[in-house]
């Protein structure tokens, strides 16, 4: 009887221990959030209750797995098990609390600063913090598990004596690889280019929606999502148009007839502007900028708070301006002249250039 009580009471014990531990922090960590509702640190540490309750069960089991006295022939493999599973969640522990931390001082600078652009750059660049710490919590968490095996451990002299060598082959095989994550670290502490830009990348306008170590993601405006490597932006030339203020000047043209009345397409486009919420008022403006042997080029100026509404209100003032043209000066929209050609004085040109009078044959009648 004693053989089966003794691991019955030690694993059950530890179970029980964990799950009331674990119960009894998501109980603190639940009123601390009611009482302190300003800040969600204590609501995200909840989130890592699961590996909290691992590491405790895994440390408890891995204590007093030797007065279980069960599977006697297997216990240095069990104990080891227990170790990387020890290892591996709290690995994964303080990865979420350092998410929670980050993420807890992100909240409050957001809510502290107004200004977007500041805001987006301190998140990039948190964002790409959580993910250089994630990867050392992990690199450290495996190489904590390999020197578990007392095979690692023996090895440790030769894989040291041959790191220099196996450095510079690592060097010149992740050369890319190397590049984009330096890349990424520029991008993050340089304030090149943030979460929620709007950017033109190969002439694809979008936004900034992703960036990690090795890529960025941009987010089109047809919902399409375009991944390339974050050295891009650190080596090609491309458009942000969120960097500083986010006010923007849009182009409207219009090709049209020689006869188009300029002035009242000014008023019409003052009127137009005026309905449009999406105009700030800050400019508008409307001239002839250019004309051909059959039509003029017109010119329309608008200004809008950000990309979104000087899209909104280039689309509003050509597609009003059209039908206000069609409807009210239909004249003046391009047109194809297929009228007579005015023959010049004298008659019709020969073809060395001089004028040739035409002779009307000579009229017979009766009488």
């Amino acid at each position: 009887m004693e053989n089966v009580l003794r691991p019955l009471i030690v694993i059950g014990g530890a179970v029980v221990l964990t799950l009331l531990i674990g119960w009894a922090t998501d109980l603190l960590l639940r009123k601390a959030d009611e009482r302190h509702s300003e800040t969600p640190l204590w609501g995200l540490l909840r989130r890592a209750r699961i590996p909290y309750q691992l590491v405790l069960c895994a440390a408890l089991l891995r204590g007093s797995y030797d007065q279980a006295e069960l599977l006697e022939e297997h216990r240095v493999g069990i104990g080891r098990a227990l170790t990387l599973v020890l290892i591996g969640s709290a690995a994964w522990l303080v990865i979420r609390i350092a998410a929670a931390i980050v993420e807890t001082s992100y909240s409050r600078y957001a809510r502290a600063h107004r200004d977007p652009a500041r805001v987006r750059r301190v998140r990039t660049q948190v964002s790409l913090i959580m993910r250089v710490v994630s990867a050392i919590v992990g690199v450290v968490a495996a190489a904590s598990m390999l020197l578990t095996f007392p095979a690692m451990r023996a090895a440790g002299a030769s894989l040291l004596a041959s790191a220099g060598i196996l450095g510079i082959v690592a060097g010149v095989a992740a050369q890319s690889t190397l590049s984009n994550l330096f890349a990424g670290l520029q991008i993050a502490f340089g304030d090149m280019v943030r979460i929620g830009d709007t950017v033109v990348v190969d002439g694809e306008w979008g936004t900034v929606e992703e960036i990690t170590l090795t890529f960025l993601t941009v987010r089109t405006w047809d919902e399409r999502r375009i991944t390339m490597p974050v050295s891009y932006f650190t080596s090609k030339p491309f458009e942000n148009w969120s960097r500083g203020t986010p006010q923007m000047t849009g182009i409207v043209f219009w090709h049209l007839d020689h006869s188009a009345p300029v002035e009242a397409m000014r008023e019409k486009l003052r009127d137009v502007l005026r309905e449009c919420p999406a105009w700030d008022g800050r400019d508008y403006g409307l001239a002839v900028t250019d004309s051909t042997p059959n039509t003029i080029q017109v010119r329309a100026l608008v200004t809008a708070k950000d990309a979104d509404d000087v899209w909104t209100v280039r689309v509003t003032v050509r597609e009003q301006m059209i039908r206000w043209l069609c409807a009210e000066h239909p004249h003046a929209l391009p047109r194809v002249n297929t009228a007579d050609a005015v023959l010049p004085p004298g008659g019709v040109p020969s073809p060395d250039g001089a004028a040739r009078r035409v002779h009307e044959p000579p009229r017979t009648g009766r009488g």
